[in-house]
């Protein structure tokens, strides 16, 4: 609850602005809300085709994974900038090198340029990682809000091909904007994400006449069959809330294995407040310790196949 007070307090809100102000506003307020977390040894700058880069975070060494992640900011708002915070503690905590993708924003590219960059990005990351000391059939996908939109898409449309994502981690994702779940409207009004903002997000995202139905748009509505394990974080106050624990449920009975996280006392966007609420820290940092647990336990699988 003190955590929605100080969203609140200020009184601006981004969905009242034309986006490059809104990315402004946000941009400055996600400085001051995200912790100072020590950089890694390397934080280098790639390029992954004209106009799409990205920013590698490694400790140095040959990594045990690469995590591909895609920030939030309802494909509108949000930056590599703006997520320096958790793709620097996904880095610390897990012992992967981090690829934090600047992928296209709407309304300049709207839908479905993100997912196009996504794609590009993970074609990228599967052939460079070698050089980077990785095995390309540990690249983990991750992604917050839209990101997370994004990550669950990506491992869609990647499905079958020779290398396949290790894992999949969703956090509060948005999965269906076909329908209209109790969530939405149990949290319209809360500060962190309201239903006014989240309309905001979808004028400028979707071009008219754009089928809510379309697995891109709604991953939900996609075929589950066949998908990497899955992370999946849900936050008690949180209009998306919903969406999350459906996605889940699903890949759950398309029998992907998952694993929930529940924030029950924590809003939309925990990951970017760490510096001004230590539930969020510590939520974050339970959510880093999962994806390292997750991976400790498909080292110590391949552990026992070799043995």
């Amino acid at each position: 609850m003190a955590l929605l007070m100080k969203l609140s307090e200020s009184g601006e809100d981004y969905s009242d602005l034309e986006p490059p102000a809104a990315r402004a506003m946000t941009e400055r307020d996600l400085a001051l809300f995200a912790d100072r977390i020590s950089p890694c040894l390397v934080e280098e700058e790639v390029e992954i085709r004209p106009g799409l880069v990205a920013t590698r975070y490694s400790q140095g060494t040959p990594a045990r994974s690469l995590v591909l992640f895609f920030h939030g900011g309802g494909f509108v708002l949000g930056s590599r900038a703006s997520y320096t915070a958790p793709a620097r503690m996904l880095a610390h905590a897990t012992g992967a090198d981090v690829l934090s993708v600047e992928y296209r924003l709407a309304p300049e590219h709207p839908f479905p340029a993100a997912h196009e960059d996504a794609l590009a990005a993970w074609r990228y990351a599967v052939e460079h990682a070698p050089a980077w000391g990785v095995d390309p059939a540990r690249i983990v996908v991750a992604g917050e809000s839209a990101g997370g939109n994004i990550a669950a898409v990506l491992c869609q449309q990647v499905r079958g091909e020779a290398v396949q994502p290790l894992l999949q981690v969703l956090i509060q994702p948005v999965t269906d904007l076909s329908t209209h779940r109790p969530s939405q409207d149990e949290f319209a009004d809360c500060p962190a994400l309201t239903a006014k903002q989240v309309a905001w997000f979808m004028r400028h995202y979707l071009p008219e006449g754009a089928d809510h139905r379309d697995p891109r748009i709604s991953p939900l509505l996609g075929n589950l069959n066949g998908l990497p394990r899955a992370i999946v974080s849900v936050a008690g106050f949180d209009s998306l809330h919903d969406d999350g624990v459906a996605y889940a449920t699903a890949l759950l009975e398309a029998g992907v294995p998952v694993d929930v996280i529940h924030e029950r006392g924590l809003v939309h966007g925990y990951i970017s407040f760490t510096a001004i609420s230590p539930s969020s820290k510590a939520a974050t940092t339970r959510l880093v310790g999962a994806i390292a647990a997750a991976l400790d336990k498909t080292d110590r699988a391949t552990t026992t196949r070799k043995s």
